[in-house]
């Protein structure tokens, strides 16, 4: 049995509608990163100096001194860019969340109190802001666990959100655990909210961005002006907002910094960027905080028993009917590697699918065979599965008229003589005429073909049984 964590499938095709307050046709979260004061110093008993995200091309870390240059473009961060930017966002009235590295929080305590009463959300950016990937679990265990309390003790309440970004494999079920947060945002994976399961705690997550997000001033490639930055917010917003027009609203998050985009010739690119989107009434401007109370609320979480978490007794149960008296496909394909992307009606019948084209054609042959006469003397019988009962009346073959019955008879009798196996088709798929001419053109393929068609068509009749009960 092969387990596979990685979700690639999230939503899928029916991405949920999010239903933002208002009608709103976006919602806009708004995030500034505040790490100045939390970065790597041999100041705060680190090994070296920072290397991440300055205006330091090319920069590296300095083991065992201090980098005097390092240090101020952060400290500018704290002196100057964090209050340009509190005037920018209060005088345009747009809420704010804070993702405050908790050391950095303790080394600022006037910004603190700005940002209390501007009414800004402060989210935990963790202890200091550091690499997590080499911690042992139990280390970085503590470490938000300190966070929390020094968090606490800065801001004067707990954090509600998490977002340690330098993060390891660990960090999302630690903090779901340690269970006091609402939402989480160390992923990068969706425009929506959606609900993970750690044990019995169901945790909200709140994908976050490294695209839409200053950071590129940092990076190569990125950006060199403001201009840039305001084009790509405007596109992406233009996109989104679209999508929400048509009745697939999303979340629009913007990363920020207070050492990159609190210089002025970067910051006029995202005034320009809010000044455009204010100019949209059915746009929700909101801290991560209401947008979980918002997801919390319209989108619960609802637990349900998912394929690729199905003990092999319980599997074979749901899935051995699949395919016509055939549980040994079921059996086979619950050892080839399942995970979320499998938890749906196309996963399950992917997997199935699988092990019957991997399988002997005596063994297809065998699938084939087990499957009844269309409108045969089984069905007269009523000795049909319920699943091929219910597929024949739905082209209303169990209410033929005499003559109609003695067509399929007759067809049913040759076709078997010729191919050594029934006449198999996806009835959902037909109707009683189109069946009746997908029979008269079928009865003259080669037995290659034919057997190909028959095996493509159970297949078919598959997947809409597993549509039926997992759609």
């Amino acid at each position: 049995m092969l387990r596979y964590d990685r979700d690639m499938r999230g939503y899928g095709s029916a991405q949920p509608d999010a239903r933002w307050p208002n009608g709103a046709k976006l919602a806009i979260s708004l995030v500034l990163n505040y790490e100045e004061g939390g970065e790597n110093c041999v100041l705060h008993g680190d090994a070296a100096s920072e290397a991440f995200l300055s205006d330091i091309a090319g920069a590296a870390q300095w083991q065992g001194q201090r980098h005097w240059n390092m240090e101020s473009i952060y400290e500018y961060g704290a002196r100057a860019g964090f209050w340009r930017l509190h005037r920018l966002f209060t005088a345009m009235d747009v809420p704010v969340t804070i993702y405050g590295v908790a050391t950095a929080l303790a080394r600022s305590p006037e910004q603190v109190a700005a940002m209390k009463a501007a009414g800004w959300e402060i989210a935990s950016h963790g202890l200091k802001w550091v690499e997590h990937k080499d911690m042992p679990e139990e280390q970085e265990r503590a470490q938000i666990a300190e966070a929390i309390r020094l968090h606490t003790e800065v801001v004067g309440e707990r954090p509600r959100g998490w977002y340690t970004g330098r993060c390891s494999a660990n960090t999302v079920r630690l903090v779901a655990e340690e269970g006091g947060f609402d939402w989480v945002s160390d992923t990068y994976d969706d425009d929506l909210p959606y609900w993970r399961e750690y044990g019995l705690r169901d945790q909200l997550v709140i994908p976050y961005t490294l695209e839409a997000n200053d950071m590129r001033f940092a990076t190569a490639p990125g950006y060199i002006e403001g201009e840039q930055f305001f084009t790509y917010l405007k596109d992406s917003f233009d996109t989104l907002y679209a999508e929400g027009q048509a009745g697939a609203a999303k979340m629009f998050s913007i990363g920020l910094h207070c050492r990159l985009i609190g210089r002025p010739g970067k910051i006029a690119g995202l005034k320009r960027f809010l000044e455009y989107a204010q100019g949209f009434e059915d746009v929700w401007f909101a801290r991560r905080t209401e947008i979980a109370q918002h997801w919390a609320s319209a989108h619960p979480h609802q637990r349900r028993e998912r394929p690729s978490q199905m003990a092999k007794p319980s599997f074979v149960e749901a899935f051995g009917g699949i395919y016509e008296h055939s549980a040994w496909i079921a059996e086979r394909a619950f050892d080839l590697e399942l995970g979320p992307a499998h938890d749906c009606h196309e996963g399950v019948a992917s997997v199935l699918a699988r092990v019957f084209r991997s399988a002997s054609e005596a063994e297809r042959l065998g699938v084939l065979t087990a499957h009844p006469d269309l409108a045969g003397k089984l069905a007269q019988a009523k000795r049909l599965t319920a699943e091929s009962t219910s597929e024949q009346a739905s082209a209303g073959l169990d209410a033929l008229t005499d003559a109609e019955r003695a067509t399929f008879e007759d067809l049913n009798a040759r076709y078997v003589d010729r191919f050594g196996f029934p006449f198999i088709i996806a009835v959902k798929d037909n109707t009683k005429a189109t069946i009746l001419a997908a029979f008269h053109a079928r009865i003259a393929n080669t037995r290659e073909a034919e057997f190909a068609e028959a095996c493509a068509q159970v297949e078919r009749i598959a997947w809409h049984r597993l549509k039926d009960i997992l759609a």
